[in-house]
């Protein structure tokens, strides 16, 4: 797995009971899964012959972000080795210039857009999308709002320029919430599709996800699941897709982001689904036959857990767990730093406003925004 954060922690934990040797290409030691996998290469993802004597005696290579070079991942290819999403899927999430396209060729919907040049042409797209405000984003290299403006005026246009990237401008998209359809497939063509879920931002960063979304009607609810599992085929996915998508006011789905990586809205399948996202990616690019996605319960909520000023988690973890025996906490070992995700709480039952309580408190309680 190329990267080290906690997105390849949590796929090797889900490799464990099924005796995959996991292999780990870290920035550095410190990494969070850098600190549980045994089989650590410290290099630059970057470095096409690090890449390649990485990937030398594996059988597959995944990720647990989208930045590695494309042409570098066709490289591997022609070397022979399965890269697991492959760069001709890859690229739709590394660049959304390219997703776009590819996603208004195959109908699929999304808020009006096109990349622009400068000021003046940002200016121009507004009036073409019923004026400002509207969204920036560079193609490459943004994610929890990072890379993202919210542009009020041509002259709040001029930074997103600076970057010397193409900018995409999309109108500002009049929704109701966030939602998130996550689905994996298999290299075979197998696909499973979890349930659509509610997705809460707090500054751009994702907050807490309900599984499922609350009053979402089935009609919508199965839209959602046929939009991702169509996309994932046509874009040819191999492992985890998640389809991140606002639900209009006037009753629409529209995409909004892909990512080809276990995400973050997919994080409840831990201990809400039959099979987690991560035990489904760990599936999927070695080829096996994918595992049953349906929930365990109810309603699951995850709440992230964001640095704060409290660093002594031992303490907060008695009080949590006296507190919630059926809390479970997914801590990544990352030092604490302000607004920093640093781990995940999941809770489940019967009855959301209790799940969502409890999910809110245990991470608050953590964080240090709440004391008792």
């Amino acid at each position: 797995m190329v990267g080290g954060g906690q997105l390849a922690r949590m796929t090797h934990e889900a490799g464990i009971p099924l005796g995959i040797r996991f292999k780990l290409l870290s920035d550095t030691p410190q990494d969070s899964a850098a600190q549980v996998v045994s089989d650590v290469v410290i290099g630059d993802y970057r470095d096409l012959e690090t890449l390649r004597a990485f990937a030398r005696g594996c059988d597959v290579i995944t990720f647990d972000h989208e930045h590695v070079p494309t042409e570098h991942l066709r490289a591997l290819e022609a070397d022979g080795i399965p890269v697991r999403p492959g760069p001709d899927a890859l690229v739709h999430a590394q660049d959304k210039g390219v997703m776009r396209a590819k996603l208004d060729e195959i109908g699929a919907p999304s808020p009006r857009h096109r990349i622009v040049s400068d000021p003046d042409d940002v200016a121009a797209f507004a009036d073409e999308a019923g004026g400002f405000p509207v969204i920036l984003k560079t193609v490459r290299g943004g994610y929890d709002g990072k890379g993202v403006w919210f542009v009020r005026t041509p002259q709040d246009a001029e930074a997103p320029f600076k970057a010397g990237v193409p900018v995409l401008a999309e109108e500002k998209v009049d929704f109701v919430r966030e939602l998130a359809a996550n689905i994996v497939r298999s290299p075979h063509g197998q696909a499973v599709a979890y349930p659509v879920v509610e997705s809460r931002q707090v500054d751009g960063v994702c907050d807490t996800v309900i599984a499922p979304a609350p009053d979402l009607s089935e009609e919508l609810a199965g839209e959602a699941q046929a939009l991702a599992l169509r996309i994932a085929q046509e874009l040819g996915v191999t492992g985890h897709l998640a389809v991140e998508l606002f639900e209009t006011t006037d009753g629409r789905i529209l995409v909004n982001e892909l990512a080809m990586r276990p995400h973050n809205s997919g994080h409840w399948t831990q201990d809400g689904a039959v099979t987690s996202q991560f035990a489904n990616h760990v599936r999927a690019v070695l080829d096996l036959p994918l595992g049953d996605p349906r929930p365990r319960a109810k309603w699951t909520v995850m709440a992230n857990v964001l640095g704060g000023d409290y660093p002594d988690m031992y303490a907060a973890y008695l009080h949590c767990m006296a507190h919630d025996p059926q809390l479970k906490i997914h801590m990544y070992g990352k030092d604490v730093k302000h607004g920093r995700k640093v781990g995940h709480v999941n809770t489940y039952g019967d009855d959301l406003d209790d799940v969502l309580e409890r999910a809110r408190h245990a991470a608050d309680y953590l964080r240090g925004t709440v004391t008792q």
